[in-house]
């Protein structure tokens, strides 16, 4: 959760390196929370190898995550960097959809 001014000048910097900034909220061991974080990591290993930091954040282990964020309903994926925020809900299967939402060309 980005709540002091330092979190917020690091995500800044970050920013300018075209680095990928994502949290993923899941809601515990689900099927749909396991094939978020799949699809998730196999999007961003795929597309932005080295380029990206992915947080999966488990409101059952962490529940005061959701209030920062404004999450209420899992999985929600959530685009900090690079701006504008985006937040998509699901299990993140329509590679398609997710890709547009990240700002990332869909391959032809």
């Amino acid at each position: 959760m980005t709540d002091s001014i330092s979190d917020f000048e690091e995500l800044l910097a970050k920013s300018g390196e075209g680095k990928y900034v994502l949290r993923l909220y899941i809601a515990g061991n689900t099927p749909q929370s396991a094939r978020a974080v799949a699809n998730i990591k196999n999007l961003c290993e795929a597309r932005l190898k080295d380029r990206y930091e992915l947080n999966v954040i488990d409101l059952y282990q962490q529940p005061e995550n959701a209030q920062g964020e404004q999450i209420v309903v899992a999985p929600t994926l959530v685009k900090q960097l690079p701006l504008p925020l985006r937040r998509l809900i699901g299990d993140l299967s329509n590679t398609h959809r997710v890709l547009i939402a990240l700002d990332i060309k869909p391959e032809e």
